[in-house]
């Protein structure tokens, strides 16, 4: 049976971590149920952290558990967020509920479906599964590299994985952006790219680094 608060503190523990904090008062200030504190306790006998003065910090089971639903909730909001094109805050919620539910093989199944995003729609980082270091033909990813888009085609990109850091500040001034809708004019001898009024070109390394939906507006 699921206990949405255990999971709602394993999650929140999981992000405080990313932030620096293992802290059980960051723990119940960030979650209002009042039963929060005697849930943490309760974990910690039931094998899913231990309790050292104010810090917390997961077990082997705990972390397995925590990890399980952080993936599965950021790879809902971007299948909601990006996918069905569903708000912001409607994604957040939706994620909430059902990435208590989903099973492993239906969360490799979408995360090949998206193309293996790093990030959630707020650039929080996906903690990888084994499909992403598996190529699989199963699934054609709505999610693709611009240099898969067919040429003449519209692409809103999804997400940029630049393979050097200040890559992404480049990309930027040309308006090269998550949200931007672009269309492929040509691959060779470089990527040409139609953004609103401006012409483009970028070579075939940027062009494996950018991620579109095809669209069709």
């Amino acid at each position: 049976m699921v206990n949405k608060l255990r999971d709602e503190i394993l999650e929140l523990l999981w992000s405080l971590r990313e932030k620096g904090s293992k802290s059980f008062s960051d723990i119940v200030r960030g979650i209002t149920d009042h039963d929060t504190s005697d849930m943490i306790r309760k974990m910690e006998k039931s094998g899913y952290v231990t309790i050292s003065g104010d810090k917390v910090e997961f077990t082997d089971k705990g972390e397995s558990r925590s990890r399980d639903l952080t993936r599965r909730h950021r790879l809902a909001e971007r299948l909601f967020h990006d996918v069905l094109e569903v708000g912001m805050k409607e994604s957040e919620e939706t994620a909430c509920e059902i990435e208590h539910f989903l099973s492993p093989s239906v969360t490799d199944s979408v995360c090949s479906f998206l193309g293996h995003p790093p990030t959630c729609p707020h650039g929080k980082p996906i903690p990888r599964g084994e499909c992403c270091s598996k190529y699989s033909s199963e699934y054609r990813p709505l999610v693709m590299q611009l240099k898969e888009l067919e040429v003449g085609l519209k692409g809103r990109i999804v997400f940029i994985r630049p393979s050097e850091s200040t890559r992404l500040e480049r990309l930027a001034t040309m308006g090269i952006v998550p949200g931007s809708i672009i269309r492929l004019k040509q691959k060779r001898p470089s990527f040409v790219l139609e953004i609103d009024e401006t012409i483009l070109a970028v070579d075939a390394l940027i062009a494996e680094e950018i991620y579109v939906k095809e669209y069709r507006h």
